[in-house]
């Protein structure tokens, strides 16, 4: 494995005490749910004291289309809306979600691509501070303007071919964190095509995250290595739409393999495209 791992997510009763500080950190809601209702009617019925609520659809990724359904954002808009929320430059961010993790590692993402380093997520999210007996408010806060600058790249990304290539890779993995059933081909609840593209490697997200709770490094690393992932060899991750795939990035990193890489476009972009195979079945042997 390769890389150093900073520190990528904070417990409850750490948040509570950063919290208290005289300039704490900023804080952001981004609670998602696939199907909805859309998030800020959870934040709106109780979230933490002084979260903003950030929206993943409308301003942390672009407009769904051939790209995808949660493509790259607009550097400008994307800019806009990290400021309006409050976030500065080399200040500390903490995201959190309802839970399961995904849509909280897909703003960690997000900000880090834009070149934002300094960001954490709620291990555990919205339930596990809830459970801790920490407060609770409904109050919305109108944070001072930030100041953040945006520079896209700062984390890599595949598209279409470099997902193909690195799928056919010897060394190189590319992993499929989607359901089992939907990586075989033989259920598809929300593309107009199943199956998988050819050569990657099935790696269903609760192999290696419970309720948006992971592991230490050294079972990350046993799970993600009897994947294939061992060694330098290159590694990415796809899923629906580059949400669940976002959260399979940061487990690398807290696995060490900071250089992971995301298809952020994931199945949604691949079968936009009639001429892309699709493949059926197991992951094939390597």
């Amino acid at each position: 494995m390769s890389g150093t791992t900073e520190e990528l997510l904070v417990e409850p009763d750490r948040l509570a005490a950063e919290l208290d500080r005289a300039d704490p950190p900023t804080l952001l809601d981004v609670r998602w749910r696939l199907t909805g209702p859309p998030g800020r009617d959870d934040y709106a019925a109780g979230h933490l004291p002084g979260a903003v609520f950030v929206d993943l659809d409308t301003e942390l990724c672009g407009r769904p289309g051939p790209a995808g359904r949660h493509p790259l954002p607009d550097p400008a808009a994307l800019q806009a809306a990290l400021r309006t929320a409050g976030v500065r430059a080399g200040h500390p961010v903490v995201v959190y979600d309802g839970g399961d993790g995904m849509s909280a590692a897909r703003a960690w993402w997000t900000l880090r691509w834009a070149g934002h380093r300094a960001v954490r997520v709620l291990h555990g999210g919205f339930p596990a501070w809830v459970a801790a007996g920490l407060p609770v408010g409904t109050d919305v806060p109108t944070p001072p303007s930030g100041d953040v600058t945006v520079a896209p790249g700062a984390l890599p990304v595949l598209d279409a071919g470099e997902a193909a290539r690195l799928a056919a890779a010897d060394p190189g993995v590319l992993l499929d964190v989607r359901a089992a059933p939907r990586y075989r081909g033989e259920a598809e609840p929300v593309d107009p095509v199943a199956g998988h593209v050819p050569g990657a490697v099935s790696l269903p997200a609760p192999e290696y995250v419970t309720d948006g709770r992971f592991p230490g490094a050294e079972a990350l690393r046993e799970r993600f290595a009897a994947a294939g992932v061992t060694g330098d060899a290159p590694v990415g991750a796809y899923c629906g739409s580059g949400v669940t795939a976002a959260q399979a990035v940061l487990a690398l990193h807290l696995a060490g393999r900071t250089d992971a890489a995301l298809y952020v476009g994931s199945w949604s972009n691949w079968v936009a495209d009639p001429d892309r195979p699709v493949a059926t079945g197991p992951t094939p042997p390597r």
